[in-house]
């Protein structure tokens, strides 16, 4: 912190001394503007203007060219612009060079003041403690989470205003199996930051937890809350998911978890989803997914990059595969998840795929496969996602030739 305070100061010097630096000029102006005045003959110059003019006037009375009426109106217009000629060349008197020199160690005063108030308030001090924190830590050959979780209290207590201090507590509090503290963490953050649905879903999840894997009215109304602003957060259905599966309803679960898997940037997360809907088939007495036979007709596809895309995301980001009706007015149908480093990729989707019992391929003759690489991992489409779709595929057997889809755009 004490560099970055001395850089500040470097970055005030300049700023300072464009507040010094004409004071050094001053009584060079000073004395240039005195000789100006003394030396100023304009005043003079328009009498002499105002002289000849009058004497014109009256050589022409005298010639008879202008009554006695017009002599007068003429000779008042000159005398009233020369009244105002001389009102505009008044100047005030010059005050001393050394006049005003107070107020510039004032203005700097109050810049520098104004300068580290705004920094305090608006920069990125307080992150930088944490960084220094966590920093502190990690390289500490004596470091553990319980000390972490120590300094960064005391960075609470200094700002409790930052959210990325409640951020950083509130996993660490989670994962030492501290849930009330994880919860008052992340109350606070929620307070701070506003009722985000990614936030919503972590606090109902840790309170489904720590009220033993229930789903108290608290956690209810945290799931409803959240479904209401994101019907696809991937962590409320996970939640959803391990509660189905502790009573006992394993469609349910399965239901849940391959909705979430859909939405999920998160392959480790994924993959014990995926062992979760394993172990539900299993109890319900079915072959684990990848192992059963095709549910229902279906689509078989082949999902392929185009060239002159290759290269723009990494191996692991997150392909979604998604078959819908031709209108668009039912859910999707199938949806599938593989990886860009799987490309190119042949599948089938069918009964497994379907999200919901509603709607699933079997309603269907046809339909419009879309395929999306998503950069940040969303379920929803974002800038810089690469898309690609087919539309008017038939929907039957599956063991023929597969479909190709080919990913060539890119979303703007």
């Amino acid at each position: 912190m004490t560099l970055l305070w001395i850089a500040f100061a470097l970055l005030l010097l300049p700023a300072l001394w464009l507040l010094v630096a004409p004071l050094k000029r001053a009584r060079a102006v000073h004395d240039a503007q005195r000789d100006h005045e003394a030396n100023d003959r304009t005043a003079e110059q328009n009498v002499a203007v105002f002289r000849r003019r009058l004497a014109s006037l009256e050589e022409a009375r005298e010639r008879g060219d202008i009554d006695e009426a017009r002599f007068e109106e003429d000779r008042l217009e000159l005398e009233r612009s020369l009244l105002e000629d001389t009102e505009r060349l008044k100047r005030a008197p010059l005050k001393p060079s050394a006049s005003g020199r107070l107020a510039v160690p004032v203005v700097m005063l109050a810049l520098v003041v104004a300068s580290a108030l705004w920094y305090q308030h608006e920069g990125a001090e307080g992150d930088l403690a944490l960084m220094d924190v966590r920093q502190e830590v990690m390289s500490d050959p004596q470091g553990s989470p319980e000390m972490l979780i120590e300094r960064l209290e005391e960075q609470a207590a200094r700002q409790p205003e930052n959210p990325n201090v409640w951020s950083m507590l509130f996993p660490l509090y989670r994962d030492s199996g501290q849930g009330d503290q994880a919860i008052d963490a992340l109350e606070r953050l929620i307070e701070i930051e506003g009722r985000h649905p990614q936030l919503l879903a972590q606090l109902a999840q840790i309170e489904f937890f720590v009220a033993g894997r229930r789903l108290t009215e608290r956690v209810q109304s945290l799931v409803d809350e959240t479904l209401e602003k994101n019907s696809s957060e991937p962590t409320v259905l996970g939640l959803l998911g391990i509660e189905a599966f502790d009573r006992g309803a394993y469609q349910e679960a399965i239901d849940h978890w391959r909705r979430a898997i859909a939405g999920m940037n998160d392959p480790g997360s994924a993959d014990a989803l995926r062992q979760g809907i394993q172990i539900a088939q299993q109890r319900l007495g079915q072959a684990p997914e990848g192992e059963a036979a095709a549910q229902g007709p279906g689509i078989h596809a082949r999902v392929r990059l185009d060239e002159e895309l290759a290269g723009r995301l990494d191996a692991d980001t997150p392909v979604f595969v998604v078959a819908r009706d031709m209108a668009g007015e039912l859910p999707p149908l199938a949806v599938a998840r593989l990886t860009l480093g799987e490309l190119p990729a042949d599948l089938v989707l069918d009964g497994r795929h379907a999200m919901s019992p509603q709607a699933s391929l079997a309603q269907v003759e046809q339909a419009r496969l879309v395929v999306r690489v998503s950069a940040g991992g969303q379920a929803e489409p974002q800038p810089g996602d690469m898309f690609g779709q087919r539309a008017g595929v038939a929907v039957g057997e599956t063991d023929g030739e597969p479909v190709e889809v080919v990913i060539d755009s890119v979303v703007e």
